[in-house]
């Protein structure tokens, strides 16, 4: 049993593990403690975008061809009408959630970062966390990433947010070779659904509505097209449920704690960032506590996360306002480069400038439309 260290991270997701890996980069003495073993699955979108994949390299992750599947951009799709774009630059992969956290344990585990799995943590004090079975542990540096249902956060007495948006999403795998290179977000009057290829051979599918419904067969029936092309028999693994939010956290740390991925906030999952924000957080977090300073990690992750917050309100204005949507995928399928703009935007590859410049040219074709 460790007696003392360094840095001790809560959680061993994704966020958790990243956390880990860029404190161990920066010579940090890491622990990483789970009530799970992994591999640790999560129902999610399985696409990382190009900055995603950027991201995950600057940890030292590689996903090397042959790994997923390669991913050319982004396509909408309701009825009749689409819209297609490239990513700018780069590729994302469809990549299924327990390869991606092997892949990151692993790289922990080549730096050295020490595990507790199967050890749940009952509660935190100013120099270090409470184990189960009575157990405490020493740390300089105490790091939530517990999830978006965080005790730890309750423990920290961060809990305090802005006004919560939630929408519940349902995911399935189905084997079929995919029909196309690109993410597919289909819209419904009141659900989208995301197409992810993972594998030559099999695709990953979400349903993400405010409405709620457990069977995935019936959720998909609002997507008459994508329903066509899959059939019950084609399910590889039992659809799974979860909470998709959108909130803000006032503060994201405090003394010697902090908080990273869901634990310190959530964008909804229409925008894919929800890892790279991880990833990003995990970064900025190491070099705020090499400088002994978390108010730098504060206004770090503050900015980190105005693009996807302003890109999910965006693209959130789209659910449930069919004429202000198909209107949208008017000019979408119309002009091209104002969705691919759009895009570049989404993934980050964008100035000021050029964002300003995409708001006025959206609403001058809006107009024209």
């Amino acid at each position: 049993m460790v007696n003392g260290t360094d840095v001790f991270v809560i959680g061993g997701g994704p966020a958790g593990l990243a956390a880990a890996i860029a404190a161990r980069r920066r010579g940090f003495h890491v622990v990483v403690a789970d009530g799970n073993k992994p591999p640790i699955d999560k129902p999610c979108g399985e696409g990382l975008m190009p900055d995603s994949v950027a991201a995950l390299q600057q940890l030292g992750v590689e996903i090397v061809p042959g790994e997923g599947y390669s991913l050319r951009g982004i396509k909408f799709l309701e009825k009749e009408k689409s819209a297609i774009a490239d990513f700018p630059s780069g590729r994302g992969v469809g990549l299924r959630r327990p390869m991606l956290h092997q892949k990151m344990l692993d790289r922990a585990v080549a730096l050295g970062v020490q595990f507790l799995w199967g050890t749940p943590v009952t509660g935190i004090c100013g120099d270090g966390v409470n184990l189960a079975g009575g157990n405490f542990v020493h740390a300089n540096w105490i790091i939530g990433a517990d999830g978006g249902q965080s005790r730890f956060r309750r423990w920290a007495g961060l809990e305090s947010s802005n006004k919560r948006d939630s929408r519940l999403a349902w995911r399935a795998h189905f084997v079929i070779a995919p029909w196309s290179e690109y993410v597919e977000i289909h819209w419904a009057e009141s659900a989208q659904a995301y197409v992810t290829p993972v594998s030559p051979n099999e695709v990953c599918v979400v349903v993400v509505s405010r409405h709620e419904n457990r069977d995935i067969r019936a959720a998909l029936n609002e997507f008459p097209e994508l329903a066509s092309r899959l059939s019950c028999e084609q399910l590889s693994r039992p659809a799974r449920g979860t909470i998709t939010t959108m909130h803000r956290l006032k503060h994201v740390s405090r003394g010697n704690i902090a908080l990273i991925g869901d634990a310190s906030g959530s964008v909804d999952a229409i925008t894919g960032e929800g890892l790279s924000l991880s990833f990003q957080q995990a970064v900025a977090l190491a070099e705020a506590m090499e400088k002994n300073d978390l108010g730098w990690y504060q206004k770090a992750h503050r900015q980190f996360a105005r693009r996807p917050t302003f890109m999910a309100r965006l693209l959130l204005l789209l659910d449930g306002r069919a004429r202000l949507r198909r209107r949208t995928l008017t000019v979408f399928k119309n002009s091209p480069e104002v969705f691919a703009r759009l895009i570049s935007i989404h993934v980050g590859e964008t100035s000021p400038a050029h964002f300003a410049a995409t708001g006025a040219l959206l609403g001058w074709r809006f107009l024209a439309a």
